[in-house]
């Protein structure tokens, strides 16, 4: 017998649970999903999907076409506000070609105060980022002054003193005992091959952090990110039957009464079959059930307590705390964050969110927070189909009831409070036999929750509400959201209000109605359009998730970090406390070695090759963010791919950014190259060694000329025909690469 699994740990599993059957199983990972008998040679074939009845569908990915504006936050528009790392905040105004004696080059123009002008060569596009912070429109720099590196001076000092205080709690965390957990037992074998879904290879990675993390003699303090319905609450059961198993308590910490009950029946449905009491505190117990449930948490009778800002009263004692699992806690206020502090003391702590954190700021955070997230869909997760139209009431009509008459449920989106009431009027006329309720923020918070909690018990079939769900609970059996005046939203609310469907393998729609397309604005009109042709999960909604990050990391760093994350933009922010997490580790930052160029030839690309200025900045800005000859290949690649051949002014801009490339690799600072001569002007105290100018001398057969007297200066001068100097200089740089002094 033949035992397939798609991944090690699948496989581990299986082979414990079948080891007694060992000499007559063979187990292997792999991606078949339907067994087979092969009698001829006595075998049969087996996956883990037949065995545990996994959900398995295998979806076609729509492919994306090229080019679309969204599909890139960086993708550049006239108008678009940007940030030069050295100059400041100005906007860019398209591309400008100009010319430097005979060279022909094109530049990014770029517009600061007082309407001064900046032209940005290739070499320095790496140094541009579009302008990602606060909304409307940031304070343009003034050119020349001090203004700009002033702000950067300030906005460094206030994340030097945060990554010195974040990476001080680190440290002082990991210096505390903590309790290390066993290894795991059949416990959570019997979970893991229970869970009924394909676990994403994220949700993976993060099982095996937070195990890992929970197997140490330290206190764990884990942030899990990830959005709604991607599996962050299995990762908190798993690691609460972990620390169960260890013979300790868990405390799952929610900021509402919905998302606690909604847990309570997660946590009791995957937990059922073990000897594992999981019990909830909120409105909806009486007093004298929350004194019975308090009193035999406090006598150990209790596993699992989930609930609201009532598990940190004085009157509530957890005795033998293991777990706290927080969910979205920048929800909280300050006096409940500075008592989740001082439990983080003494238990592991993961807190989940589902507002994104940037990977620039997971990376600038390595080693000052302990991070995992989730970025893969679940399998099964299906596109929602989304359509644009105007409000009609057959239209309404029909899709409400399709999706009622598949035992589903609707939301329907109307977001102006004081109007909220005349459409629930409107809508239980046109639908007599439809359990309609109404939820928004103004309401009472008890009578809010109550309406909330019969939606989620299926005491109603469509929900009216105001967009107070963007954020809200995970109900699968919702599977249809109908968005009155989308033209009204954000491109982020409108990705975030159209993911509160498609939980379920159930297909999804999603309706967005709106006036008649001529009393749209173009960018409403350009908003709906993305968000209709965009149905993939994460398929060109960088712009969106952009604005949600930004969110993400306020909440993740506070709100005064968010302000200064609106002065100098959101990716140079990210690059100065990467800088400054190295800095206070002690850790060498690594700059890129300036190199100046003065190199006598045509090197742009036409508008005959690339009409669109957007897709020529796109690939201006692949060639200038190079690291390496390779990145230029694959950039040469993709424009032979996409464009087909190129002229020789392409050939030459390559030429010219591989040179620049091995110039900082041999740390010369300045480069020229002339019909006749390259001039090599080494920079910083570096110098050639021996062996390298005798290497160059049997490499060339040019005249060469060294002169010492200032710094070191190498001078090749070449024929006047029959040589390319930018091919002469390509082939001759990397003979100076090696054993720089």
């Amino acid at each position: 017998v033949l035992m397939l699994s798609d991944n090690q740990l699948q496989r581990d599993r299986l082979e414990e649970l079948l080891s007694e059957y060992r000499d007559r199983v063979r187990f292997v990972v792999s991606e078949l999903h339907r067994g087979f008998v092969f009698p001829e040679i006595h075998t049969i074939v087996l996956t883990d999907h037949q065995v545990f009845e996994r959900h398995f569908v295998r979806h076609r990915r729509r492919q994306i076409k090229e080019g679309v504006a969204i599909s890139s936050y960086n993708a550049l528009e006239i108008g678009d506000y940007v940030v030069h790392v050295d100059r400041g905040i100005g906007r860019y105004r398209g591309l400008r070609e100009i010319k430097i004696g005979d060279r022909r080059r094109e530049c990014l123009l770029i517009v600061y105060a007082g309407d001064d002008k900046l032209y940005v060569p290739l070499e320095e596009f790496s140094r541009v980022q579009k302008y990602i912070g606060k909304e409307g429109a940031p304070q343009l720099t003034r050119l020349g002054g001090s203004g700009w590196e002033k702000v950067k001076a300030r906005t460094k000092k206030a994340i030097a003193d945060m990554a010195e205080e974040l990476l001080a709690l680190y440290a002082a965390r990991k210096a505390k005992p903590g309790y290390a957990f066993g290894a795991d037992d059949d416990w959570m074998r019997q979970l893991e091959t229970s869970f009924p879904f394909e676990e994403t290879p994220d949700q993976l990675t993060t099982i095996s952090a937070i195990k890992r993390d929970m197997e140490q003699a330290v206190p764990m303090d884990r942030l899990v990110c990830g959005d709604v319905g991607f599996g962050k609450t299995e990762v908190a059961i798993r690691a609460a039957l972990k620390a169960i198993a260890g013979g300790k308590q868990v405390a799952v910490l929610v900021p509402t009464t919905i998302l606690a009950q909604q847990h309570w029946n997660t946590f009791n449905h995957r937990l059922g079959r073990f000897p594992i009491r999981v019990e909830m505190l909120s409105r909806f117990k009486s007093k004298k059930q929350q004194k019975e449930i308090i009193g035999d948490l406090e006598a150990m009778k209790v596993d699992v307590i989930i609930g609201t800002h009532r598990l940190l009263q004085k009157d509530l004692r957890i005795p033998n705390l293991g777990l706290i699992v927080v969910d979205e806690e920048q929800r909280f206020g300050v006096a409940h964050k500075e008592k989740l502090k001082r439990l983080r003391d003494v238990a592991d702590c993961i807190t989940l969110t589902a507002t994104p954190i940037p990977r620039t700021l997971q990376m600038s955070l390595l080693g000052a927070r302990d991070m995992s997230v989730i970025n893969t869909s679940p399998k099964e997760r299906q596109s929602i189909i989304t359509e644009i139209c105007e409000f009609d009431p057959k239209i309404i009509y029909e899709a409400i009831n399709y999706e009622v008459s598949r035992k589903g449920q609707v939301y329907f989106v109307h977001n102006r409070v004081e109007t909220i009431e005349a459409m629930h009027h409107y809508l239980t006329k046109l639908l007599k036999h439809i359990r309609i309720a109404v939820a928004h923020g103004q309401m009472p918070e008890h009578e809010l929750e109550e309406v909330m909690l019969g939606f989620l018990n299926k005491d109603y079939d469509v929900l009216l509400t105001s967009a107070i769900i963007e954020s809200g609970i995970d109900i699968s059996t919702v599977n249809t959201i109908v968005i009155n005046r989308a033209d009204r939203f954000g491109l982020a609310q409108l990705y975030q209000l159209r993911g509160r469907v498609g939980r379920s393998q159930e297909r999804a729609y999603a309706y967005l109605l709106v006036p008649p397309v001529k009393q749209l604005t173009d960018t409403a009109r350009k908003r709906l359009k993305a968000i209709e042709q965009h149905t993939e999960l994460g398929s060109g909604f960088h712009l969106a998730m952009k604005d949600l990050e930004i969110r993400g990391a306020g909440n993740l760093l506070g709100p005064q970090q968010h302000g200064f994350i609106e002065e100098v933009g959101f990716d140079l922010y990210c690059r100065l406390l990467e800088e400054a997490v190295a800095e206070v580790k002690g850790e060498k930052i690594e700059h890129d070695f300036e190199v100046k160029l003065e190199i006598d030839c045509d090197a742009y690309i036409s508008e005959g090759y690339i009409e669109d200025s957007r897709q020529r900045v796109d690939i201006y800005r692949k060639i200038s963010e190079a690291r390496k000859v390779a990145d230029l290949e694959a950039v040469e690649a993709e424009l032979v791919d996409r464009f087909g051949q190129y002229e020789m002014e392409v050939r030459n801009l390559l030429d010219v950014m591989a040179i620049k490339l091995e110039a900082q690799r041999c740390h010369i600072g300045r480069v020229r190259l002339h019909k006749t001569e390259l001039i090599l002007t080494y920079s910083g105290g570096n110098l050639p060694t021996k062996k390298q100018i005798e290497n160059l001398r049997v490499a060339s057969p040019h005249k060469m000329e060294f002169d010492a007297s200032d710094g070191f200066i190498i001078k090749i001068s070449f024929p006047t025909d029959g040589v390319r100097p930018l091919q002469e200089a390509k082939k001759l740089l990397p003979i100076l690469r090696y054993s720089v002094t």
